[in-house]
């Protein structure tokens, strides 16, 4: 078997009728051998309409649109397996520009790409092709390096034991980010393609700024380095610029110095979280490990931590000793060492941070002794 054809239906009456004669004809011309693969959870007369047209009929038990394509991906037996949607808005005339990358063995996944090639008048609504498309592409680009055009476009091409290979969970709309970006992360070799984009048949059953934030989420808890580390940086280095600064040079700015402390333990919190995701994502497989996970997976982490954390917390213990004897000797009245004291409450805080984030990331390598 050369191809196998995925399509994902939900009530497509209509369209099936008109897409699945032009799919079966396309594909006799270019005398590959294939299947088509109809994932149905319709309730109309959709699957029997695939069925009488001689596609292979598969009922869809769950829900969203990924478990419709992790559902027909484990029936299919070509050796290519092709995406695209039932509803008329993909062109199966384009169908050979997708196979032709793979079957030259330039590509282990082509993607066709709806801004590179052309967009039928009102076939994809102006939010979405120049704001929401667009934007997420540019946040997946630059997340995950995968230097594509158009990462949410639903008709693609990829080689079955490429497939194999991304480890593919997500259920709903977020499918089509978590393909792109393991495909990247596994080294696929990507290629795109311009297609042509058509109005749909039948209404649309996309939720423009649900299924755009379902996305974005994705991309956000999948990449923690873009969500934890580099905000908590950013924040815990100006932060430590703020109280430094004010500290030695503008010690009369008690509230810029205050905010500076507050930025520097929020950042570094936040930093923390980051580390913890990272360590989380290579334990369960999500993520290859890095610099960063590596040297935080180390056996001794812990005690280093401790002897960090345990300076840290000492300074300010000490610091906090001197400044309650210099208070004790002014007959407990009114402290006027508020720079020193927010100095310290800093120094107690980090300290006790950074011990219990040594206890806490050291609990993923219990196991390894």
């Amino acid at each position: 078997m050369d191809v196998s054809v995925v399509l994902p239906t939900m009530n497509e009456e209509r369209a099936i009728r008109v897409v699945l004669p032009r799919i079966d004809e396309v594909l006799n011309r270019t005398g590959l051998e294939y299947e088509i693969i109809v994932v149905d959870k319709s309730s109309d007369r959709t699957p029997e309409i695939a069925r009488e047209l001689g596609a292979v009929v598969v009922r869809q038990e769950g829900k969203g649109y990924g478990d419709a394509y992790l559902t027909g991906f484990r029936h299919a037996k070509g050796k290519y397996v092709l995406m695209m949607d039932l509803d008329g808005s993909y062109d199966p005339e384009d169908i050979p520009a997708l196979l032709q990358p793979l079957l030259r063995g330039e590509a282990d996944m082509v993607m066709g790409s709806r801004l590179k090639g052309e967009i039928d008048r009102g076939a994809m609504p102006w939010l979405h092709r120049r704001i929401g498309n667009p934007f997420l592409t540019r946040v997946l680009n630059l997340f995950f390096h995968v230097g594509v055009s158009d990462a949410h476009c639903g008709m693609r091409a990829i080689r079955r034991d490429a497939l194999k290979r991304l480890p593919l969970r997500c259920r709903g709309m977020e499918f089509a980010s978590e393909m792109v970006i393991e495909a990247a992360k596994h080294g696929l070799r990507i290629v795109e393609v311009p297609i042509h984009y058509h109005r749909r048949i039948g209404e649309s059953k996309l939720s423009s700024f649900r299924d755009g934030w379902r996305h974005l989420r994705f991309m956000l808890l999948y990449s923690p380095t873009h969500l934890f580390l580099l905000p908590g940086s950013i924040i815990a280095l100006l932060g430590l610029f703020v109280l430094l600064y004010t500290y030695f040079f503008q010690p009369i700015r008690l509230h810029t110095m205050i905010l500076g402390a507050l930025m520097l333990i929020t950042g570094s919190q936040v930093i923390g979280f980051g580390i913890s995701a990272k360590v989380y994502a290579v334990k369960e497989g999500f993520q290859k490990p890095d610099r960063t996970t590596e040297f935080f997976m180390r056996y001794s982490i812990l005690e280093e931590g401790l002897v960090v954390g345990g300076l840290l917390l000492l300074l300010g213990i000490i610091l906090g000793i001197r400044l309650f004897l210099q208070w004790r000797s002014a007959g407990y009245g009114a402290l006027y060492h508020i720079q020193e004291a927010i100095l310290i409450l800093t120094l107690v805080t980090l300290g006790l941070q950074l011990v219990f984030f040594s206890f806490f990331i050291s609990i993923y390598m219990v196991k390894e002794g």
